[in-house]
């Protein structure tokens, strides 16, 4: 399950979608807002993307992460739209054999979505709002 979602991301779903018998390992990670940043109070942020675009690299982000990682599967969805603090940007959930794989290709697609893909965040403040440039 690779995906991009106009609602709050149900890890739960993803989560089961990947987990079978032969797994020893299930690593889970969650992106959540926060309700700082640049030492500033984050009201809320919005997160838009080119869509067709964006799922093609997380695709790849997957494809990549199964031919170089000894895993089983990958699954990630990431939200658009306007998130406030404490909800789900971003899951991406990792089935293997091993931990090690696990965590390796799970830090990987994080890495590489903050990097490559073409999502756009928009943080806004009581005084104001920003466009963020680069990994966050």
């Amino acid at each position: 399950m690779i995906t991009l979602v106009h609602d709050p991301i149900d890890v739960g779903r993803l989560r089961e979608s990947l987990i079978r018998p032969e797994d020893g390992a299930l690593v889970v990670f969650e992106g959540i807002v926060r309700n700082h940043a640049h030492g500033r109070a984050v009201r809320c942020l919005e997160y838009q993307a080119y869509e067709p675009m964006a799922l093609k690299h997380l695709e790849r982000i997957g494809e990549h992460a199964r031919r170089e990682f000894p895993i089983r599967d990958i699954g990630i969805a990431h939200r658009l739209g306007r998130l406030d603090p404490t909800e789900c940007s971003v899951a991406i959930a990792v089935a293997a054999a091993h931990r090690e794989a696990a965590f390796a290709a799970c830090r990987y697609a994080i890495d590489e979505i903050k990097k490559t893909v073409p999502i756009w965040k928009k943080e806004f403040y009581q005084d104001g709002e920003v466009w963020v440039e680069g990994p966050a």
